[in-house]
């Protein structure tokens, strides 16, 4: 059984956290928001104390962006065990991680970055995809608590191998909603039905399994968030400043987070980041509401 503290109990790290703990490990956890920690604990969590980072065998953070990353890596670095193991799997910059690797390596503290493909409902039901970067030693000893996520994890690299290719998955995720958003406002715009065109995709060639999984929603006109429009352009952020740094050009991807402001100008900023299908409608001068 091994000793973990988790930071970060949001709509990831919370079905995360709960998955150690009915595979039979010592789980405590911290979060600054109490009603994530009154969830945590009707899950049967136990609470973070001081000492629980400096007695972890493994550390794992699910946080929300750059600086969140590097405030909790630096307390790790500071308190955690010289021979503990820090798993992270939050969606950040390749500059933040590796930041983040140069304080760990410091302390001694082995650091994993351990990036997952997958929604909450994903999470909450063991199907993520983990990738993960670092010392394939960590690597290999995480294993066991890795498989308690889902059936598929691949070691990457040496490095931040795991953080770029979230950033590509991502990538393709995105631009699937903007190919969405104008082929159906094409096949609208010239009197297709709605419901009709899901059928025919899902049965096509291009039924991936991101669209079929949109499709139960998107079908009936549900733009309920599992990802925002906001929680988007963050990761399209991320994107282009990875590909600025590296020349690769990503002239499609950019376009693609043109039109996720869009939606975010017409109101649509906390729907699901498949609003941008409205936005493309409203440009084809289509109705949103189709009741």
């Amino acid at each position: 059984m091994a000793q973990i503290c988790f930071w970060g109990v949001g709509k990831m790290g919370l079905p995360m956290a709960s998955h150690l703990l009915q595979a039979g490990h010592a789980v405590a956890v911290s979060d600054p928001s109490s009603e994530r920690l009154a969830l945590a604990q009707n899950a049967g969590l136990a609470l973070a104390e001081a000492g629980t980072l400096g007695q972890a065998d493994f550390v794992f953070s699910s946080l929300p962006n750059d600086a969140a990353l590097l405030a909790v890596g630096e307390q790790v670095a500071q308190g955690a065990r010289p021979d503990a193991v820090y798993v992270d799997t939050s969606t950040v910059s390749l500059g933040a991680s590796a930041r983040v690797a140069e304080l760990c390596q410091v302390r001694g503290v082995q650091y994993l970055r351990t990036t997952v493909s997958g929604n909450n409902k994903m999470a909450e039901a063991a199907q993520l995809t983990v990738m993960a970067s670092g010392p394939r030693d960590a690597f290999d000893a995480a294993q066991p608590l890795l498989s308690t996520w889902g059936p598929h994890r691949f070691y990457l690299g040496d490095a931040e191998q795991a953080r770029l290719m979230k950033l590509v998955v991502n990538l393709l995720i995105a631009q699937t909603s903007a190919m969405l958003a104008e082929g159906l406002s094409l096949g609208r715009k010239g009197g297709l039905d709605w419901q009709d065109m899901w059928q025919v995709l899902g049965a096509s060639a291009v039924g991936s399994p991101i669209l079929k999984a949109k499709s139960v929603q998107l079908s009936h006109r549900d733009f309920t968030p599992t990802f925002t429009v906001e929680q988007m352009i963050k990761d399209l952020d991320l994107i282009l400043g990875a590909a600025e740094a590296v020349h690769a050009p990503l002239m499609q991807t950019a376009m693609t987070r043109q039109l996720m402001h869009a939606a975010v100008a017409q109101g649509d900023a906390l729907d699901d980041y498949a609003a941008i299908i409205k936005a493309v409608e409203r440009s084809a001068g289509l109705p949103t509401d189709l009741d």
